[in-house]
């Protein structure tokens, strides 16, 4: 595509440096809809029982409906945007996952429900490969990691507005009206998107490699399944906090549907700040002179040991206290994240980084749907809660021994 054309630039002019900052906003904008539209089935829950009678085991097979359909559709999601592009793989997804989102409100039974959910997931599990894509291509080694800090708070900043704007609108308007204003929003994005990505050049140094469609050899580099790994361990804890915390706040503390909200968004303002830190922590350790092998696994333990007390939330009295606990184990969710997708663009090839991205987040879903599943299952029997907060503990400590064993030194391939 034209806006893929390399460049040099090394005398990056005004107009070229704006023109990033664009596009980090609006990866920014699209990834908080991602969520936004996510998040909504989780906080209108009390309803949808009413409306549709789902127990809470039935609750767990419609998030793993989402999960596994992400989970599928990530096979070929490295594919479409390796081939398509950046600038046409994202608009076209974010046009049909607003159209699904829209959708729900139309469902007049479960099975639509379930359909619409599907396409939404479908299109929804383009949005970070896609955006990894993007920085990689776009922006330098030593703004690469801001930006992608900057674009992955994005989720917290749709799961912090979600909870405080969707249940009012929908106790107003009814659960409906809740799916279409998020939906359309997507549309209002879209434009913004045609018009402001068009003067888009690769960054000094990226070469425009020819598609790689060598399954065989992505799948033999071990730095793939470093990424894969990863996200496996990881992700699964910030799909059980974003599916079931709502419900967990309300069943743990009596909160109803309109007192769930503030709790809710304390838990995802302290995620979008992890994310955030992460962005200024590696390029700061890295200023101290250590290797990128160093800065990123030291960035890595912080956060690795940040969570370690997230079991304490189920032994407070208050729901605020749980929130800040909670809060605290997203923060450093979102802190280790940011560095497996900074790992990733700063390690594999401009031409596999979609493919890779999208594995991960196959393994990711994945883990995400055996996590899920796992809370309806405890729910129902009586079990309650603590086993995934157990889980959620260890889990990245257990991701940075994997990465250790995999990549026992770091090395960016534009490194120095």
């Amino acid at each position: 595509m034209a806006s893929e054309v390399t460049h040099d630039l090394s005398g990056q002019s005004a107009a070229e440096a704006r023109a990033r900052w664009l596009l980090i906003t609006l990866l920014f904008a699209g990834t908080a809809l991602n969520y936004v539209d996510r998040q909504v089935l989780a906080l209108l829950k009390p309803t949808l029982e009413v409306e549709f009678g789902w127990t809470d085991q039935e609750f767990a097979h419609l998030g793993s409906v989402f999960q596994l359909s992400a989970a599928f559709a990530l096979l070929a999601v490295g594919w479409f945007v390796d081939r398509f592009g950046v600038r046409a793989a994202y608009g076209v997804a974010v046009a049909v996952w607003s159209a699904a989102g829209m959708a729900h409100a139309a469902a007049a039974t479960v099975s639509q429900f379930v359909v619409a959910r599907s396409v939404l997931a479908v299109a929804e599990s383009v949005n970070t490969p896609a955006a990894v894509k993007a920085a990689a291509t776009y922006l330098p080694l030593t703004q690469r990691s801001l930006g992608l800090g900057l674009v992955n708070t994005a989720p917290n900043i749709g799961a912090i507005l979600t909870p405080l704007l969707i249940p009012p609108l929908a106790l107003a308007f009814g659960w409906k009206a809740a799916f279409i204003v998020t939906g359309a929003l997507g549309f209002v994005w879209l434009a913004f998107w045609i018009i402001g990505t068009r003067r888009l050049v690769p960054a000094a140094g990226v070469k425009k490699a020819a598609l790689d469609g060598n399954w065989s050899e992505l799948l033999r580099d071990h730095r793939t399944w470093t990424i894969v790994g990863a996200k496996a361990f990881t992700d699964c804890v910030w799909w059980f906090v974003l599916f079931w915390s709502p419900d967990f706040l309300a069943k743990t503390f009596g909160l109803s549907q309109g007192e769930i909200g503030v709790p809710t968004a304390i838990i995802f303002s302290l995620a979008g700040l992890g994310a955030l830190s992460s962005g200024f922590l590696f390029p700061a350790l890295l200023k101290r002179g250590m290797t990128v092998n160093r800065a990123r696994k030291s960035s890595m333990l912080f956060y690795a040991v940040l969570i370690l007390p997230m079991p304490l939330a189920l032994q407070v009295s208050g729901p605020i206290a749980a929130a800040l606990i909670i809060g605290l184990a997203l923060f450093a969710h979102q802190g280790f994240s940011t560095n497996i997708f900074g790992l990733a663009a700063d390690t594999v090839p401009t031409s596999r980084v979609a493919g890779v991205m999208a594995l991960g987040g196959v393994a990711g879903n994945l883990t995400g749907t055996g996590i899920i599943e796992l809370t309806g299952w405890c729910l129902t029997n009586g079990v309650g809660y603590w086993p995934m907060f157990a889980i959620a503990a260890g889990a990245y400590l257990t991701a940075l021994l994997f990465i250790q064993l995999m990549q026992p030194d770091i090395r960016a391939l534009d490194e120095g």
